[in-house]
């Protein structure tokens, strides 16, 4: 246990990707099966505890410390798990110190999920006894499924292949048919064993990805070798219904089916498409971002949500047709046999992402600057004789997005972070002005600034806070004293469950105006204006969100 705490310790105080690459590489090479077989799985969130609940270690701390004194200490901390494992007294009756306990993560884990729900508030409690303050933060942090230490699925998954020496296409396509601790891909990866044959039904394939248009890429193209189309705003899947599985994909191989399955149930085919999910209204408009917002990250969805934001896949690619693997043919060939099948699908749950008609640079330029819908981020180009390629290969598939919209927003409140962020002020909620004089909240950003940034604003929170809520900290907003940030994002949408009935995407502080007035800030109706119009048929209602 102590070295899978040391791993999780180590990851969140290392910023950057090949540190973290290798601090896992190393992990893997030192720690025993099935351990690291369970370290994988608590990383890429495959690991499932479902007996503890955040309310049973408030509970089980509370009973060991006074409950004002835990209160206290949570609001400064910031995170539950933190706070227990730095708290947790010695057990009445117990020496102090105690013994050196160093039980091994697999003998953690079979104890708690051989532990009921009845069971579990005795069994954390023995655990945390046993442990040191850095393993009961480990414990506490599996058993919540809080692992916040910056590492992806896809990171982790690129970790076994460099442990392994293998390509990381071999290890996504094999993820869905392997279960934990996965022992027979590790006998693979160290060499004493075959490699595994994929179990999974409707497998996922790894995604093609493109670069970002550089300024002087379009000097060395020819747009006679490049189709174009849209870049709409949802989010990339890949919809399989192969062997009589049907599965919904993420661009990182997540299976998220479960929360879209009026979509799956559609996949009426034997196929592999790539496309972009979206929420299609009943006029046949495509919704904001944020009503499929409603959609994601839920392990079952409502009768109610699934008639209000109706899942929809806008086709862009076929990876695969009735057994044959289209992935090595040019673009061009895919997508014909794209459309052929696109003519055989429901239309009210898949459409053809149209290609743009452009002779000219210029042509996709005045495009890009005034595209038909506000649901769309820029445009695609992609080579005609391009074929499918994991990754990101150079120079067969671009993304031309549209500029950020800027706006200086005002600071109001400010709530602790995680991980190695947990003893900061890092999460911003800021406003606008209203007509009135007061600040409307318009969103919340935790990310856009240096550490160095970090440190100031956390200063500054400290040294204005006017009132306190938990974890989060109000702070002096006024015209004449407080802080103003500049804010960029992505695109803006009517919204209900914000007071100010706005909703952004992808909002990132791009820079802090420490020279600039909060009275000079901008206005909630600066930021209406940029509100696209509603769709034809839904009049001037908001749409929900």
């Amino acid at each position: 246990m102590r070295r899978f705490a040391d791993l999780l310790e180590r990851l969140a105080f290392t910023p950057a990707r090949n540190g973290k690459l290798r601090l896992i590489v190393d992990y893997l090479r030192e720690a025993p099966d099935p351990d690291r077989g369970w370290g994988i799985a608590a990383i890429t969130r495959d690991l499932k505890l479902d007996a503890v609940k955040p309310a049973l270690l408030r509970s089980l701390a509370t009973e060991r410390v006074d409950a004002e004194l835990f209160a206290l200490s949570y609001d400064f901390v910031g995170d539950l798990a933190e706070t227990v494992a730095l708290i947790w007294p010695p057990a009445p009756g117990l020496p102090t110190p105690m013994p050196a306990s160093d039980p091994s993560l697999g003998e953690v884990i079979d104890t708690l999920h051989a532990a009921s729900r009845r069971e579990a508030p005795q069994v954390v409690e023995r655990l945390l006894d046993r442990l040191g303050g850095s393993e009961r933060y480990a414990l506490l942090k599996l058993v919540t499924g809080g692992l916040r230490v910056g590492v992806s699925a896809r990171l982790a998954k690129q970790a076994l292949a460099d442990f392994g020496g293998v390509d990381v296409t071999e290890i996504e396509e094999l993820w869905h048919g392997l279960a934990p601790p996965y022992q027979p891909l590790f006998a693979w990866l160290d060499g004493d064993g075959e490699k595994p044959v994929s179990a999974a039904a409707a497998p996922f394939r790894p995604v093609m990805l493109a670069h970002a248009l550089g300024e002087r890429d379009l000097d060395r193209m020819a747009p006679g070798d490049f189709v174009a189309e849209w870049k709409w705003d949802g989010i990339r899947v890949q919809a399989v219904s192969e062997a009589g599985g049907r599965r919904l994909y993420s661009r990182t191989g997540d299976d998220i089916s479960g929360a879209f399955p009026d979509l799956v149930a559609a996949l009426d085919f034997d196929a592999a498409i790539d496309g972009e999910l979206l929420v299609r209204r009943p006029n046949g408009s495509i919704a904001t971002f944020s009503d499929l917002q409603q959609r994601l990250n839920r392990k079952t969805v409502s009768a109610a949500q699934l008639r209000r934001y109706p899942a929809h896949l806008r086709a862009y690619d076929l990876l695969q047709a009735d057994g044959r693997d289209l992935r090595p043919e040019p673009f061009e060939t895919r997508r014909a046999a794209l459309e052929a099948l696109s003519a055989r699908l429901d239309p009210g749950r898949f459409d053809l992402s149209p290609l743009l008609p452009v002779e000219s640079w210029e042509d996709l330029a005045r495009l890009r600057a005034a595209p038909p819908d506000p649901v769309i981020e820029g445009v695609m180009l992609k080579r005609r004789d391009s074929p499918y390629v994991p990754g990101r290969p150079k120079g067969l598939w671009f993304k031309w997005k549209r500029d950020p919209h800027v706006i200086d927003a005002v600071l109001m409140y400010a709530q602790r972070g995680h991980g190695k962020r947990s003893g900061y002020y890092s999460d911003y909620t800021f406003g606008l002005w209203t007509s009135d004089g007061s600040l409307a909240p318009v969103g919340k950003a935790y990310f856009g600034f240096t550490d160095e940034e970090l440190e100031q604003i956390d200063r500054w929170v400290r040294a204005n806070t006017t009132e306190r809520f938990g974890p989060v900290r109000a702070v002096r907003a006024e015209p004449d004293h407080g802080l103003v940030l500049e804010v960029a994002f992505e695109g803006l949408a009517r919204s209900t469950r914000h007071r100010s009935g706005v909703a952004m995407r992808f909002p990132r502080i791009s820079r802090l105006r420490w020279d600039k007035p909060p009275g000079e800030a901008d206005t909630l109706e600066t930021l209406e204006a940029l509100l696209p119009e509603p769709p034809q048929g839904l009049g001037s209602s908001r749409s929900p969100a």
